[in-house]
């Protein structure tokens, strides 16, 4: 912050004024903030999940993605390129990483709701997946909020 004072010579003490955002303006993108960490937070946790889509592409365990059921095969897929795109959104921040994680989040809610056995965790993870859409509406509504 840069502060340029009263002319020398004067007997007063000096005023100051600020040069920069005041504080009412940083109090402010608090919330933008808050929502910044949070998808870069969930980004790491989505990037996370997308790797472990491809392990069971690349090195399956049990067996190769060819021998599964055409539907559990294509979610893996699905999975794989839609978590990993999203993490990368969320991670710049955009739009668009928004939009794509929102999906993919909303698709594995789905998917846990009619195959519990098609992730780990089942329906712990889509109710945690749910929970993460409800605080990103949160900070999204209170970022969106400190703009105006």
């Amino acid at each position: 912050m840069m502060r340029l004072g009263r002319a020398r010579g004067r007997d007063d003490h000096s005023e100051s004024i600020d040069i920069g955002p005041n504080s009412q303006q940083r109090q402010a993108d608090r919330w933008s903030l808050l929502l910044v960490v949070f998808m870069r937070v969930v980004a790491v946790l989505w990037l996370f999940q997308g790797l472990m889509h491809w392990k069971i592409i690349l090195a399956p365990e049990v067996a190769p993605l060819d021998a599964l059921p055409g539907p559990v095969a294509a979610a893996i897929v699905f999975f794989a390129v839609a978590d990993l795109l999203a993490a990368v959104g969320l991670w710049l921040a955009a739009a668009w990483g928004g939009v794509l994680w929102l999906f993919s989040a909303c698709a594995g809610i789905i998917i846990s709701l009619f195959l519990p056995d098609f992730q780990a965790g089942g329906l712990l993870m889509a109710l945690v997946s749910l929970c993460l859409i409800v605080v990103y509406f949160i900070l999204t509504w209170n970022a969106a909020q400190e703009r105006d």
